[in-house]
């Protein structure tokens, strides 16, 4: 009989295909890597919509504006889903905030890159998007169980706003020259940058060791990356852009697409915060958490008020 609360039991229920829940045991690297990674993911969901806000004013017309805000609003609930699941670790939103604004938290390096035009709004909806649904697809069956319910929910949503950037996409691809060629720079951006999301290569990745024994991800970095480039590939012939990759082919042999040399360098100078809208994106953050205060406090002494009538009328 194994004792409950070790490694090896731990390790044996992931190996069943068990779901770990907030309660039980799990050794401590495995609640600190799920905390790095799922508050990793909130900031993701929360940071992503400022380059889309910036577009809702400007949308060009009734319908897409509509869309637009819908996108965004499914956005931020799914920070709030992933920072509640987070909190089942024993980590407050406060504590996870504060590492997002002093810089010890990271969120995904794609949105530090500007949103130039209504094009680059198709390319974050079909690229960023259908990267994200590449990778969230796969975390629905992670060991941890708050971690995989919210993905489930959260992927049903994302479908759609996959949707609405191809159907950008594909109309811009259907109008003038300039909206072409406004698409295909879009494109030109938004590619390689996507490709970075999934995290470096499986070699150079300090953190897909434990991660994958532990079945927090269920599939490598360049195994989820391969995926998005197969089906992203045909889905830009369909529509008439052309990848912005000279080194791309087909390889009969392996059934799947080569692709050419990611730039690491640009990653690494991003995710460490010099890309070109970093600075910009935190100091909106802190701008706008630090306005709200006085709304988290009166929720706080609302619900302090509630408690102490419901004390009184027990």
């Amino acid at each position: 009989m194994h004792n409950e609360h070790s490694d090896e039991h731990f390790q044996k229920r992931i190996d069943n295909g068990e779901y770990i829940e907030p309660r039980d045991y799990m050794p401590e690297g495995y609640r600190k890597h799920l905390i790095r990674q799922m508050s990793q993911h909130a900031h993701s969901e929360v940071i992503g919509m400022q380059p889309e806000g910036n577009w809702i004013t400007r949308a060009p017309s009734l319908r897409a504006k509509q869309i637009l805000l819908a996108k965004i609003q499914d956005e931020g609930g799914h920070g709030l889903y992933l920072y509640s699941a987070a909190e089942t670790l024993g980590i407050s939103r406060e504590e996870m905030i504060d590492n997002l604004h002093t810089g010890k938290a990271k969120y995904s390096n794609i949105f530090n890159y500007p949103s130039l035009n209504w094009a680059d709004i198709g390319a974050i909806g079909w690229l960023v998007d259908g990267a994200a649904i590449v990778n969230q697809v796969s975390l629905q069956r992670t060991s941890y169980g708050p971690y995989s319910r919210a993905m489930v929910r959260i992927c049903k949503e994302e479908s759609f706003h996959q949707r609405q950037g191809y159907e950008i996409m594909a109309i811009m691809m259907r109008g003038t020259k300039e909206q072409q060629a406004m698409a295909q720079d879009a494109m030109n951006r938004w590619w390689w940058p996507s490709l970075m999301m999934f995290g470096p290569h499986d070699i150079d990745s300090p953190h897909t060791g434990d991660a994958v024994k532990w079945r927090i991800k269920r599939e490598s970095n360049d195994t989820l990356r391969q995926k998005f480039i197969d089906k992203t590939v045909q889905q830009a012939e369909v529509i008439g852009l052309k990848m912005p990759d000279p080194d791309l082919k087909w390889n009969e042999a392996k059934q799947c697409y080569d692709h050419g040399a990611i730039n690491w360098d640009e990653f690494k100078r991003v995710i460490k915060g010099d890309g070109p809208c970093n600075k910009q994106r935190m100091a909106h953050h802190i701008k706008y958490h630090n306005e709200g205060e006085w709304v988290r406090e009166a929720a706080e002494a609302f619900k302090a008020k509630k408690l102490q009538k419901e004390l009184v009328t027990a």
